[in-house]
């Protein structure tokens, strides 16, 4: 055994908490704190860690474990409550961005014919740009008392499914990556997949809700519940062709109706935080080459940010007045969907792995975590605060 692994956990723990701990007093994610951490012990700045094969599987199994967990926070009977409107406002999340991402790429480093590796690499990009994370959105709603509204609501379960569709896109595009890949066997494996999974998470879901009955609020649930997480990621990546992150996210959608599912996320939320969080966002840090950015790349990366930003706002946005939903409101819900965390970065992980996109581009997501979370509670406050001016009476 190389026991030096066990200092570079010790720095990438250290430094990831700190700089965590930091970005949080700067009202900034924590998660960036913790990318800060690794671009700085990494080749980029430092260079006291390097990037590891044992380091590569501990990040893995944490992006797993976070899937697992935002598969465990979904809320099906919230999901079925809002019905058409968050569904159509989540699709129009996911098909702007998707499309405006693509052709971005395309712009800078040429148009490409459909089914070449250039394609699917521009299409990749598009794909990140899918994801939405709400956290930063609905602490700043709970903060104004606008959380249980009907926009704070419709943003909460249109992020959710948001998601969803977000990671079967994902999983579409990771499939076709191989230039001989066959289109037919994509789909066909990726509808057994999902079709698979229903049946079968209908069994699991049974067992599972009778040994909550049996065993409530013991350590046996969440041990189980981590089993099947390992066990859906491994027959998706290696029987179905699937991301294993796919089988992480659907294992947790199967327990989150169950009575304990609370106490399972408490208990991967231990695991996370302590080790396998930290190491994934530090080895995000670590991958980060800093050294490729360039002017054009720099440019990019700007581009990146505006277009992720603008085509969440007009797709959401302008399907909220489909939806009857009044121009202010319309825009509320746009700029509360613009948000990206943990989602956009464990794609982008994902996209690296099976190379589809290069390290330097992780540059661009995390520019766009930064500035959508930074700008997103100032934007809300201020159109919530224009609204309740208009109320006053004169």
């Amino acid at each position: 055994m190389d026991y030096s692994i066990l200092r570079d956990l010790a720095i990438i723990i250290i430094f990831a908490k700190f700089f965590g701990l930091v970005a949080r007093r700067v009202k900034a994610p924590q998660v960036v704190g913790e990318i800060v951490a690794g671009l700085l012990i990494g080749p980029s700045v430092l260079h006291i860690v390097d990037q590891s094969d044992f380091i590569s599987s501990m990040a893995e199994i944490g992006v797993i474990l976070l899937m697992f967990s935002a598969g465990l926070e979904t809320n099906l009977k919230d999901l079925l409550k809002t019905g058409f409107k968050a569904l159509l406002i989540a699709c129009a999340g996911v098909f702007v961005p998707l499309v405006g991402g693509t052709i971005l790429y395309m712009s800078f480093y040429g148009f490409s014919n459909v089914g070449t590796p250039e394609f699917y690499t521009a299409l990749f990009v598009g794909v990140i740009l899918t994801a939405t994370s709400v956290s930063i959105t609905v602490s700043t709603l709970r903060e104004m008392g606008k959380l249980k509204g009907e926009i704070g609501q419709t943003i909460m379960s249109a992020a959710i499914i948001d998601d969803v569709i977000g990671i079967i896109v994902l999983t579409f595009v990771i499939g076709f990556k191989n230039p001989d890949s066959n289109p037919g066997k994509v789909v066909l494996s990726t509808v057994l997949f999902f079709a698979a999974a229903v049946v079968i998470g209908i069994v699991i879901y049974k067992i599972f809700k009778l040994a909550d009955m049996k065993y409530p609020h013991t350590r046996r649930i969440p041990i189980m519940g981590l089993a099947l997480c390992f066990c859906l990621s491994y027959l998706a990546e290696t029987y179905f062709g699937i991301a294993d992150i796919t089988g992480a996210y659907v294992a947790g959608v199967i327990l989150c109706s169950i009575k304990d599912s609370s106490y399972i996320a408490e208990k991967m939320d231990t695991n996370s935080y302590m080790l396998f969080g930290p190491v994934f966002f530090a080895s995000i840090g670590l991958k980060t080459n800093l050294t490729a950015i360039d002017g054009n790349l720099i440019l990019f990366c700007i581009c990146f940010v505006l277009v992720g930003l603008i085509c969440k706002i007009i797709g959401c946005g302008l399907v909220g007045k489909l939806c009857r939903f009044s121009w202010g409101d319309s825009l509320k819900i746009g700029v509360g969907m613009m948000t990206r965390g943990e989602v956009a970065l464990i794609v982008s992980q994902k996209g690296l792995s099976v190379g589809m996109i290069g390290s330097e581009y992780f540059a661009a997501v995390i520019l766009l975590i930064v500035v959508s979370s930074i700008s997103t509670p100032i934007i809300l406050k201020a159109l919530y605060g224009a609204d309740d001016k208009k109320k006053i009476p004169a």
